[in-house]
């Protein structure tokens, strides 16, 4: 007859055995991504100056660092990225509270939110430079816009579908208006929000980049934009590869985050 001591570790073994066999899997999928990065374009006969190898990749990215100021440039891009996140991010709960607590200011201005959503935000981009400068603005701005309306939506649609006994039986026992947000409420829409943050989290990095492609002068958008230029694929794939590396860091640090605050929901099982 096993113990109760000797439960936990038969099921925490399967559980690390399917994780290293995951990480073996992804690492093995990005060695064989590499290898074909290497040694496909040679032998297909493509140049250089359309896909650089691996190689050459690495070897412009020492030059980048040495000349053209690489660390700055992508430190600029980070900064931005989790600046502008985390007022996009803001600023769509604080709204889809709001109005998720008021049906009334919901229906006024459901059609001009809506009608923003549909808008394509990039297209905002050159009217925020003509507004405010070739500078860091533009970028943070198209950033928080395209940041704010997933948050936004997610929480507004998980305030709609609140348990309402839940609801009535707070109000039953004469919880105040923010009684019931606090208790009922906030923790009824976690999940949706953390969706929403991990959805926006992506953008973030696509609306920093939008902004330096169009009209900056440091990122790493900038370095995409110049690259082109100047004909360098090799410097466009490391941007690019620098891009998603700073989106997917932000993207883990929001996973570890909604792991603490979500520790009390069931996981599935597969």
């Amino acid at each position: 007859m096993e113990t109760g001591a000797g439960a936990p570790v038969k099921v925490a073994k399967p559980i690390m055995t399917s994780r290293r066999s995951t990480l073996l899997a992804s690492l093995g999928l990005l060695v064989l991504v590499l290898l074909a990065w290497q040694f496909l374009p040679p032998a297909l006969g493509v140049p250089k100056f359309i896909i650089p190898t691996v190689t050459d990749c690495l070897a412009e990215m020492k030059r980048m660092l040495l000349q053209e100021g690489l660390v700055g440039h992508t430190l600029s891009t980070a900064l931005y990225t989790v600046l502008g996140f985390a007022i996009g991010s803001l600023l769509g709960a604080v709204i889809g509270y709001l109005l998720g607590m008021s049906e009334f200011w919901e229906k006024v201005l459901s059609p001009y939110i809506l009608a923003l959503q549909i808008a394509p935000k990039v297209a905002f981009a050159p009217l925020f430079i003509m507004w405010f400068g070739y500078n860091a603005m533009p970028k943070l701005l198209v950033t928080v816009l395209i940041v704010f309306f997933p948050v936004l939506v997610n929480v507004l649609q998980a305030m709609r579908t609140v348990d309402r006994d839940l609801v009535n039986l707070a109000r039953a026992y004469n919880l105040s208006r923010w009684g019931i947000f606090l208790k009922v409420e906030m923790p009824s829409t976690m999940p949706n929000l953390m969706a929403g943050l991990r959805i926006a989290s992506t953008l973030a990095v696509i609306g920093v980049t939008v902004g330096e492609l169009v009209g900056g002068n440091t990122g790493l958008g900038f370095l995409i934009s110049y690259g082109g230029g100047q004909a360098n694929a090799a410097m466009v794939f490391n941007a690019i590869v620098l891009l998603t590396v700073i989106g997917f860091l932000l993207y883990a640090v929001l996973v570890r985050i909604e792991e603490r605050v979500l520790h009390y929901l069931p996981k599935a099982q597969h």
